[in-house]
């Protein structure tokens, strides 16, 4: 069954265009946070009969090096006013 044909029988053909519109977004959506950087927060707590036994809190950051550490200026040597 052709395209047409199905859209004729009431039909919806599978678009394989939100899939690949899905992948642009998850890389768009990855480039946006590794540019300007996401934080990540938990607590976990292992109780047993309203005791705590242990606590653990979580934090993550998530960026790229470049976000973190901007390269540094460089310094040539004709800048220096030597002459």
């Amino acid at each position: 069954m052709t395209r047409a044909d199905m859209t004729r029988a009431g039909t919806t053909p599978p678009d394989r265009g939100v899939d690949a519109e899905r992948r642009i977004a998850l890389v768009d959506l990855l480039d946006r946070v590794l540019a300007g950087g996401v934080i990540i927060t938990g607590d976990i707590k292992l109780a047993i009969a309203d005791v705590d036994l242990v606590q653990i809190s979580l934090r993550a950051l998530i960026s790229s090096i470049s976000t973190l550490f901007p390269p540094a200026l460089s310094t040539s040597s004709d800048k220096h006013g030597d002459d």
